[in-house]
């Protein structure tokens, strides 16, 4: 393990010597760890800037999503609900219309708490771009959300091309999810540090479920 140590500057590995951040698995004899990260962008990237993003390993962001997320996918399945049902095809496209307000309400909160996560990244990564890259399509898909709730005035089924509209802007939020848990899964924005991990797997831990 030698020769992986010598590709880690000695002024890094110095940094790194007993942080929270750089886990006992990754650590040799010496006390250095053998993978260099940055204690001012990742450590930064796993703690809340505030307790309103959540506390320390319980992020809100992630809760908050599954609102417009769940909504918007049912206000898509009422919209062709209401185009196979006659007999209650008005019901029908009046609660697609209420699920997308309900989306764009709970987007609008996601995106709030969003912001905070975004401000504990630093600017000129890989990491903040895909995160100005998530922020902008899911701007982008509220705001063609909120235009295609304004557009539902008539009682009967759903016009064709709003619900095209809804489709394109499904795809687009799943394309937002993939980098959202690129930057959790890959990036581990948000996510506790390997220490913390691991004690969830040592049946001798004394860590609290």
């Amino acid at each position: 393990m030698a020769e992986v140590d010598s590709l880690v500057p000695r002024g890094l590995q110095e940094s790194f010597r007993g942080s929270r951040f750089c886990p006992e698995g990754v650590r040799r004899e010496s006390g250095r760890p053998i993978l260099g990260m940055s204690m001012n962008g990742l450590g930064r990237g796993k703690e809340p800037v505030t307790v309103l993003a959540g506390p320390y390993g319980h992020p809100f962001h992630p809760i908050l999503v599954t609102v417009p997320i769940g909504a918007w996918v049912a206000s898509l399945v009422f919209d062709i609900g209401s185009r196979l049902v006659d007999s209650d095809a008005a019901a029908l496209a009046t609660g697609s219309r209420w699920l997308i307000a309900i989306g764009v309400l709970g987007a609008a909160a996601a995106a709030l708490i969003g912001f905070l996560d975004l401000f504990a990244i630093p600017t000129r990564t890989p990491a903040f771009r895909t995160a100005m890259v998530h922020m902008s399509l899911n701007v982008t898909i509220t705001a063609a959300y909120l235009v295609n709730f304004l557009l539902r005035l008539g009682q009967g089924p759903v016009p064709t091309g709003l619900i095209v509209m809804s489709a394109l802007s499904i795809a687009a939020l799943g394309v937002s999810g993939y980098l959202g848990g690129k930057l959790a899964f890959q990036y581990g924005i948000r996510v506790v540090d390997q220490e913390a991990q691991a004690a969830g797997f040592d049946p001798t831990s004394t860590a609290k479920d």
